[in-house]
């Protein structure tokens, strides 16, 4: 029997087709080739059209049915992994009323920001474990002020993968791990957070029916199935935000257990059983998958905006015809430090670890007779990791302790340089897997579907493929080097 996982991202959409038995990826695809488009009609908005999504899904898992030859009657079960925090709005048609406010979009932060400030920061982060900040309830906030006749059309709220669900099924339905990614989430209630509903406005109504994570929430519709090339006994029976399925798919799932990703944004997620919070929100906690309320298990999640983006801007202006391996090779001829060039990656909007400022990205001590590309390409991979050192310094505060981090082998990960640094300068163990987002999820909806009778039977055959451990001899190198990145950015931030 096989699995169907979905990952749906802002830069693309990937299909992966796993054999539930051996646990092997039998055919993966990913649409579109090119990043998908985010329109920003204004500095610090990002939207994407939700129909893009379902058109690149389409393409994908198109390109895999093709490659796999499997006979789509074989097919149990789907798994959804989404980009997080994002704003899909539909009316009683469950047609899309306008583009989704995407992860990376600022423009909300500043109704959070009153909301927290009216309802008190302790009811606040005692409740929802964040402020509402710039997240999905905010987003919605943003839409009731500045387009009123749009939100009086509106039937229900989504995320991401919600929709997606809704396009599968035709039924709308979300989570628990869901709402509280979109501070949608009252922790010490067990329920929809109605007292920062009622700041901003809202009905509870506008919620969609609330699901398990792991469960069949649904099956495909004949429209559905036809379209895709699927059969109608096909079930949908699991649902994630893509940070907490990135955990997932590594087997994290208890406390004490670390992951990371390096995509287009890079996230260190921690698991705890400690109802904790920031009190400044610089990292944020939301229901991981296996979360119920007797037994608790949270996600610590810091987010960095700008990683692998800067890696594709610098591809962009810089890398010329080089691939991203001859980059790497390039960034890696430099010696730690970068001889003093510091890169601060912070250009793709506001980012909740410096308390939602903007600050734009740094480059810092450039030396015009000394520095070439490959330092420019090494600072910049250095940047990116500081920035995780600098946001997991933050989580350490509220009792995330890190000592192995796991990790697929993609994106950044595949950087020696990039890897190297993030041992030598928290010295914590690099473990990689082979594993992505959509195997993750494909994981998920066997779990969700009974196919797998635990979470350990689910990860039998989850390969390490590399460890890469802390190099001593190098740690005072990169603490120096972190020590000068640190000065850049108090400059920047006005310290």
């Amino acid at each position: 029997m096989y699995l169907l996982g979905f990952d749906i991202g802002s830069s693309s959409v990937k299909a992966s087709l796993m054999n539930g038995e051996t646990g092997q990826c039998v055919a993966s695809s990913f649409y579109p080739k090119q990043e998908m488009k985010i329109t920003a009609h204004q500095a610090g908005w990002a939207e994407q059209e939700p129909e893009l999504w379902w058109v690149n899904l389409k393409l994908a898992l198109a390109d895999v049915l093709y490659q796999s030859k499997v006979n789509p009657d074989n097919i149990l079960s789907i798994g959804i992994s989404y980009q997080m925090h994002g704003l899909v709005m539909v009316d009683k048609n469950h047609q899309v009323l306008r583009p989704s406010i995407i992860w990376c979009d600022s423009r909300a932060a500043v109704y959070g920001d009153k909301a927290f400030n009216e309802i008190g920061g302790q009811r606040c982060l005692s409740s929802l474990l964040n402020s509402p900040g710039n997240f999905t309830a905010s987003k919605l906030k943003w839409v009731k002020e500045n387009e009123p006749a749009m939100f009086d059309r509106l039937y229900k709220i989504m995320l991401p993968g919600d929709f997606i669900a809704m396009k599968l099924s035709g039924e709308i339905k979300t989570t628990v791990s869901g709402l509280s990614e979109g501070i949608m989430w009252n922790f010490q209630q067990n329920a929809v957070a109605s007292f920062l509903f009622d700041n901003y406005g809202f009905s509870n109504d506008i919620i969609p029916e609330i699901v398990p994570t792991f469960s069949v929430q649904g099956k495909l519709s004949e429209a559905a199935a036809k379209e895709l090339g699927l059969s109608a006994k096909t079930t949908i029976s699991y649902r994630a935000g893509d940070q907490p399925n990135n955990a997932f798919s590594l087997n994290v799932l208890n406390p004490g257990e670390i992951a990371a990703t390096a995509g287009t944004s890079g996230v260190v997620y921690g698991v705890s059983e400690e109802i904790k919070y920031d009190p400044q929100s610089r990292v944020n906690t939301f229901a991981h998958v296996n979360h119920e309320s007797a037994n608790p298990r949270l996600g610590v999640l810091l987010c960095i905006n700008g990683t692998g983006v800067l890696n594709a801007w610098l591809k962009r202006m810089v890398g010329e015809s080089r691939s991203y391996e001859e980059m790497n090779q390039l960034a890696a001829e430099v010696a730690i430090g970068a001889g003093g060039f510091s890169v601060l990656p912070f250009g793709n909007g506001a980012e909740r670890v410096l308390n939602n400022k903007n600050i734009g990205s740094v480059l810092s001590g450039i030396n015009f007779n000394i520095h070439q590309k490959g330092h420019l390409l090494r600072a910049a991979q250095e940047g990116i990791v500081f920035s995780f050192k600098y946001g997991m310094d933050i989580m350490q505060q509220i009792g995330i302790n890190v000592s192995v981090i796991r990790a697929g082998k993609a994106n950044m990960f595949l950087s020696p340089v990039f890897r190297e640094t993030l041992a030598g300068v928290t010295g914590a163990t690099i473990e990689l897997y082979n594993t992505d987002g959509s195997i993750g999820a494909a994981r998920g909806a066997g779990v969700g579907a009974g196919y797998y009778k635990s979470f350990s039977e689910a990860f039998l055959n989850l390969k390490k493929l590399e460890t890469v451990d802390t190099d001593i001899k190098k740690a005072a190198e990169y603490k120096a080097a972190y020590d000068n990145w640190k000065l850049a950015l108090d400059k920047a931030i006005g310290q």
